[in-house]
């Protein structure tokens, strides 16, 4: 007999040829809403992003100093150059969006040295800014010649601090109440998810296309945050948030090329996010989504260091006067004891462990508070394996000196949405026995409680960073430009974005 089969027609299938659309966990549905929908209206948090936006762009200017960070940049095949591409600052690079991400993050980045968030997750939503400003200057490039990108507009610097806010807050509400780093995930994570929801908007994707791009953000494989802690600290901690800006740039590009999402990808029973990594827990939330993370962010204005230490080190300054006003010095320092809060005990108190390398060393708080009393600085040179801190015998001694003890009303500050404060207190005991007074520091400078008094500090900081690349008069025309908000605002990302081209790198 004949065979029936045939291949010339499906036969149907007893099961529905189409599922009924799943219901978007609300978590996604809350951040595409406040992307598409949310209207910036504090100029409070317009005021601290063009401040942000300039210190940021500085800190990764500062980073083409250092090999490490020069060597991971660039486009993929050397030599290559993309026409209408995004522009890399003080490089002569030009790169597609989603290399120009990881570039710019990179850069960004790696000197631990731009805006930080402390709450029970701590993160850097600056890092935000490789991928906004990568996607906008592509934008503005590829329609400048003709093209229709993101329904055709150029972008405007005023659009690049909206989506700097909106990044911000999402990335910062996220981690206020979640701590991934208890699950061992690296808070970059929420890098991605805040860039990928920020950029499809400027792509010009609907706010259902945003809750896809969030979804695949979070579907994405996510970092171990390993590489921050002994015994594998190492540079990846260094161009993580350049990583996680590349992967939301590429997955907000896939999505627009017609990708669908993962509705239920927090919540699905057994392989959603919350079951596979958050040990089956939800994600709290503090408050709605609007501009508080920015009008709080923390500007790193006085040390390059992990954001914890930072009292503590302004402490070890006032000390390090204070013994020379005695006739003393650090040799005179029989122990030093840091009363501090819970964050800086889990992830900076390395008093006995050997310093490896530079991720060790500005990610430990004896190594930064010993810098600071032996030699009364603290930069990113003496980090570095050869430099004059690394090799003291001095410093190493008293490092191993110096010992944290919990405070718990620091901690419980820490976590105060009216204070978060980031306090540290040093206790000084000399040889002969004397004992100084305790110096407290709840605040660093750079915190909202302190942000008048920090804004000349974070300009000149930003015209330091400036000076190692570009002359005199072109370093004024920045700064006037950028403190000039009316102006700066309304200037094209892409002619912004020219003023920081270099032919050649000198480093």
């Amino acid at each position: 007999m004949a065979a029936s089969f045939t291949t010339s027609s499906l036969k149907q299938s007893s099961h529905p040829s189409k599922a009924p659309p799943a219901e978007y966990d609300p978590e996604i549905k809350d951040i595409a809403n406040y992307v598409h929908n949310y209207k910036i209206d504090s100029e409070v948090a317009l005021d601290t992003s063009r401040y942000i936006l300039l210190d940021t762009i500085g800190c990764g200017l500062e980073a083409l100093r250092f090999p490490q960070c020069t060597a991971v940049l660039g486009p993929i095949v050397p030599g290559t150059t993309v026409p209408n591409g995004t522009k890399v600052p003080g490089t002569p690079y030009q790169l597609d969006p989603v290399n120009g991400a990881f570039n710019i993050g990179a850069m960004i980045r790696w000197l631990d040295y731009n805006d930080c968030w402390l709450a029970a997750e701590w993160g850097h939503p600056s890092d935000n800014l490789g991928a906004i400003l990568a996607v906008a200057d592509w934008i503005s490039r590829t329609n400048r010649a003709g093209g229709s990108l993101g329904n055709g507009k150029i972008l405007t610097i005023r659009d690049v601090l909206e989506a700097m806010i909106k990044a911000h807050e999402i990335q910062g509400c996220l981690a206020l109440e979640n701590s991934y780093n208890k699950v061992g995930l690296d808070h970059v994570v929420l890098v991605k998810v805040a860039s990928a929801a920020v950029v499809s908007k400027m792509l010009g994707l609907n706010e259902m296309q945003t809750r896809d791009v969030v979804t695949q953000a979070w579907v994405d494989g996510q970092s171990l945050r390993t590489y921050r802690h002994s015994p594998n600290t190492m540079s990846r901690k260094s161009w993580a948030a350049g990583d996680a800006c590349q992967r939301a740039v590429n997955l907000a590009l896939k999505v627009s090329q017609g990708q669908s999402g993962v509705p239920t990808v927090l919540s699905a029973p057994t392989w959603g996010f919350y079951d596979v990594l958050f040990k089956g827990k939800k994600f709290e939330f503090q408050r709605s989504y609007g501009s508080y993370v920015m009008e709080n962010v923390l500007f790193k204005v006085s040390y390059p260091a992990e954001f914890h230490s930072q009292t503590a080190i302004e402490a070890a300054q006032k000390i390090n006067k204070t013994l020379k006003d005695m006739g003393k010095t650090a040799a005179d320092i029989k122990e030093v004891t840091n009363r501090t809060h819970e964050a800086c005990i889990r992830i900076i108190d390395k008093q006995f462990k050997p310093m490896d390398n530079f991720a060790d060393r500005d990610h430990c708080v004896q190594y930064m508070v010993a810098n600071m009393l032996v030699f009364n600085r603290l930069e990113a040179t003496d980090y570095l394996d050869e430099s004059e801190a690394a090799q003291s015998p001095l410093l190493e001694d008293l490092r191993k000196k110096i010992k944290c003890v919990e405070d718990p009303q620091f901690t419980a500050d820490y976590h105060d949405p009216e204070k978060r404060t980031i306090s540290n207190a040093l206790t000084v005991t000399l040889n002969d026995g004397t004992v100084l007074d305790e110096v407290v520091v709840e605040a660093p400078l750079g915190h909202r409680l302190r942000r008048d008094e920090a804004k000349p500090e974070i300009l000149a900081k930003y015209k330091r960073h400036l000076g190692h690349h570009f002359p005199e008069s072109h370093i004024k025309e920045l700064i006037e430009l950028g403190t000039d908000a009316n102006k700066l605002d309304s200037m094209e990302v892409d002619k912004y974005m020219d003023l920081y081209v270099k032919d050649k790198m000198d480093w």
